[in-house]
């Protein structure tokens, strides 16, 4: 028992959500559920990181609400207002640290003002559990789809801990799969993965684990272009998770 513990604490495992989790689903759990679990812990502390909604304060009091119900010790971490003594210290210290969506540039900028990034590639390294939704999926990629640069998606730079690209919303948004698709067809994107809303893609040490989805209908894809030109996308099967009874 002890060697397994050892062994999830030294795992270093990424979930990327295209959409759902508490903010998405409040009545649907399972997506959350499913990265608590990665942590093997009963009671496992969780830091919110809300920079891309400019830590919108009803977005952080249902993190709370919903990470509480799961049996979490819910934390989050400010930039904004109050800024941290010890923001280091304070993500370290967790087990899971969860990305909100909202603006992946604004995120990316303000985390590289306050030295985020190389705390954060620390903490991955330690096998603290990294999870996030939109935004908080696209920054662990060398490159993201987002709608933060231009009132269409373009592509932008990434923190780079997993390699290719992301776009999340897949499903929900219409502009987001022609966006992937011109991107890739103009060579000014790596292949990737894109996610439904409900959908995630879980990494262990820096190869995809599984696809998992919180809703039937909810797919991954994989993208990429031939030598040709050609705009390739393949569907992957997720895993449907169920939510516990007692969520």
């Amino acid at each position: 028992r002890e060697i397994q513990q050892r062994k999830v604490e030294t795992m270093r495992q990424i979930n990327a959500m295209g959409g759902g989790g508490f903010s998405m689903e409040p009545e649907n759990p399972a997506l959350d559920e499913y990265v608590i679990r990665q942590c093997g812990k009963a009671t496992p502390k969780v830091c919110f990181l809300a920079q891309a909604s400019g830590e919108s304060l009803e977005y952080t009091l249902n993190f709370y609400r919903a990470f509480s119900r799961l049996g979490c010790r819910p934390t989050h971490l400010s930039l904004f207002a109050a800024p941290p003594e010890d923001a280091r210290g304070v993500l370290l210290a967790q087990d899971i640290i969860y990305v909100g969506g909202g603006n992946t540039k604004s995120m990316l900028a303000l985390w590289e003002a306050w030295g985020l990034p190389s705390i954060l590639r620390e903490a991955y390294a330690q096998g603290i559990v990294l999870a996030g939704v939109s935004a908080g999926a696209n920054c662990w990629f060398e490159q993201g789809v987002t709608d933060s640069i231009a009132p269409q998606p373009d592509v932008m730079a990434c923190l780079g801990f997993l390699p290719g690209s992301f776009c999340p919303h897949y499903d929900g948004e219409a502009t987001r799969r022609p966006a992937f698709h011109r991107l890739l067809a103009e060579g000014r994107i790596q292949p990737g993965y894109a996610a439904d809303d409900g959908a995630a893609f879980h990494f262990i040490d820096g190869a995809l684990h599984q696809v998992v989805a919180s809703r039937p209908a909810a797919r991954g894809w994989r993208l990429w272009k031939d030598e040709q030109g050609g705009v390739h996308e393949e569907e992957m099967q997720p895993v449907l998770l169920t939510q516990s009874a007692t969520a």
